[in-house]
């Protein structure tokens, strides 16, 4: 007789093997004007690479989509996509252009969702009603990605002193 299955044994490591499709990690095509690289990495709470999560995008509006990318041996993933526009929130106010982000990973029973703020939008993102919401400055601080050289930098982090904020549904 075998033990029961585990969480873990139930729910992966099969998100990065069996759900990405090629070029899934392009929104747009290379060379579409405007198109910008938002490059990461999926860390576990003791700063350790997440080897085979799987990180979702999407956004609303011109231009925008859907995105996947598995992550690789040092948890890193990349997605090519363009800045979406400001939305309308509820209450008449505006939020900020941003990616809306899924994680899955081992060990995971549900995903994860937060998301990516842009860090050219200080005056958008001070006033998004979402990242005003977040009280404190340091966890507000883990949604906005950071420029580098080629594009962005966002890493998620799961666990920790400087956990990534995520999002009930």
């Amino acid at each position: 007789m075998s033990p029961p299955e585990t969480p873990s044994q139930t729910v992966g490591p099969f998100f990065a093997i069996a759900l990405p499709w090629a070029g899934g990690a392009e929104v747009v095509a290379p060379g579409t004007p405007g198109a910008v690289w938002i490059r990461g990495r999926v860390l576990d709470g003791a700063g350790e690479p997440v080897a085979d999560a799987l990180v979702e995008t999407w956004q609303v509006g011109p231009g925008g989509g859907f995105g996947q990318c598995a992550t690789g041996a040092g948890g890193e993933f990349g997605i090519l996509t363009v800045k979406p526009g400001p939305l309308p929130a509820p209450g008449g106010g505006v939020e900020a252009p941003h990616l809306d982000v899924s994680v899955f990973a081992r060990g995971l029973l549900a995903r994860l969702v937060t998301r990516i703020y842009f860090p050219d939008e200080a005056e958008a993102n001070a006033a998004d009603p979402v990242l005003r919401g977040i009280a404190d400055t340091a966890a507000r601080a883990t949604l906005v990605a950071v420029a580098e050289a080629g594009g962005l930098r966002f890493d998620i982090r799961l666990q920790g002193s400087d956990e990534t904020v995520f999002f009930e549904l």
